[in-house]
């Protein structure tokens, strides 16, 4: 990103910054009015989400299910903007260019103002505007704070002449535009490379699968449940607790605020894994698997995972490649049992087949799909990386034209 000189003045706002002198600021509730209109049942459901604002609810993705009476959900207009008041502070704020409703717990503004809608949401969505929701925000439970509704209405909102907003409008569109493009073209990769190390994996275990897992662990144990360990036990960095949210990319990575204490550890002998054993999801993430060295020996296998010995005979290395296989992966959904999430115990795991060759094959699988996975692994960290940086310079050239700390102008 090319810096152009621009005239900069103490915008008198903190997490504002410096702008440009030329540049008005004024408060919120001098440009939207919070409207709450409801009983709008037959509109579309709209949703705002961190990344894309306001769209449609059925476009993407979403886990919040839609009330039976929607009778509740409030309208909004092209030009309103919308908020989230409990994730405001990450960014999930927008102006609607549709006609829609949304959650009685979003808060809706309609617009009393001849700004440039399409700017006002490149502004509202930027990082600047985040943090500032941010300092607006106070604690409800812990991932959650609540923007405050009266010091929201006060949120200085900066605006350049119309003629700059346009200017600013386009350049964004196009800028981004370019780079979204390239992000998408490196997770389409990431994918690829993904499934070359699926079909490296699967083919390893193409032999008929006919041994139990039961006749090649020790046993198979699940973490604590219930008294026998609960959330207000946990300390920071104690002996970890391995969930599956601890188990990335095959590896162990803890958590120091998921922890116990070294007495409470104690008690939960029964739980502890050691070198070798394999820690898994049990619930929804089944396909989640680690093998447990050195560094994450001791550690307790938690309520939503379970952990497996293999007996004499079983390399552990191969088995957890197994675990990775697609093969695998199919076996263990199909046991996973409950009503609502689905979830393996000590039982079901059991019924798993696997191919079983002797010792010496075992150590020869192991060994070449660790040489083989590592050259793909590389290019997935590496893709990965980039797209990170990408998203980082998304940032930092919205923030730079939002705030006028380039001349958009100058860099057409």
């Amino acid at each position: 990103m090319r810096n152009v000189k621009v005239d900069l003045v103490d915008s008198g706002v903190p997490w504002l910054g410096r702008v440009p002198e030329s540049w008005t600021i004024k408060p919120l509730w001098s440009m939207f009015e919070r409207i709450k209109d409801i009983d709008h049942p037959e509109e579309q459901m709209l949703s705002v989400f961190r990344e894309f604002g306001v769209v449609a609810k059925n476009s993407r993705e979403n886990l919040n299910r839609t009330a039976e009476n929607r009778s509740i959900y409030q309208l909004v207009h092209p030009g309103w903007l919308v908020a989230n008041r409990m994730k405001a502070w990450q960014g999930s704020v927008g102006i609607s260019t549709l006609r829609g409703i949304v959650s009685g717990h979003y808060i809706c503004f309609a617009p009393r103002h001849n700004e440039n809608g399409r700017y006002l949401d490149w502004l509202l969505r930027s990082t600047t505007y985040t943090n500032g929701y941010a300092l607006l925000s106070r604690g409800v439970r812990i991932g959650q704070a609540e923007i405050d509704n009266n010091e929201l209405r006060l949120l200085p909102i900066l605006l350049p002449p119309i003629w700059e907003q346009l200017a600013i409008v386009e350049y964004l569109d196009r800028e981004t535009g370019r780079i979204d493009t390239l992000i998408g073209e490196q997770q389409l990769l990431i994918e690829m490379l993904r499934e070359r190390r699926a079909a490296e994996i699967s083919a390893e275990f193409a032999k008929a699968a006919l041994t139990p897992l039961r006749q090649v662990i020790k046993y198979a144990q699940t973490g604590p449940f219930g008294t026998q360990l609960s959330a207000a036990e946990y300390v920071d960095s104690g002996v970890p607790v391995i969930n599956p949210t601890h188990i990335q990319r095959g590896l162990i990575v803890p958590d120091a605020s998921i922890t116990v204490t070294t007495e409470k550890a104690g008690t939960l002998g029964r739980f502890s894994l050691a070198i070798g054993d394999i820690v898994l999801g049990r619930k929804g993430e089944v396909d989640k698997s680690a093998l447990v060295d050195g560094q994450s020996a001791g550690s307790i296998c938690g309520s939503d995972s379970m952990a497996l010995r293999p007996a004499a005979g079983t390399v552990p290395d191969y088995l957890w490649w197994f675990l990775q296989s697609a093969e695998a992966h199919n076996q263990l959904k199909f046991w996973s049992v409950g009503a609502t999430v689905s979830g393996l115990n000590q039982t079901t795991i059991r019924n798993v087949r696997l191919p079983l060759p002797d010792e010496q094959e075992q150590k020869r699988i192991a060994k070449h799909l660790y040489a083989k996975t590592a050259i793909t692994d590389t290019l997935i960290a590496e893709t990965e990386r980039f797209i990170e940086l990408s998203k980082e310079r998304r940032s930092a050239l919205i923030t730079a034209a939002i705030t006028g700390q380039i001349d958009v102008q100058e860099m057409a």
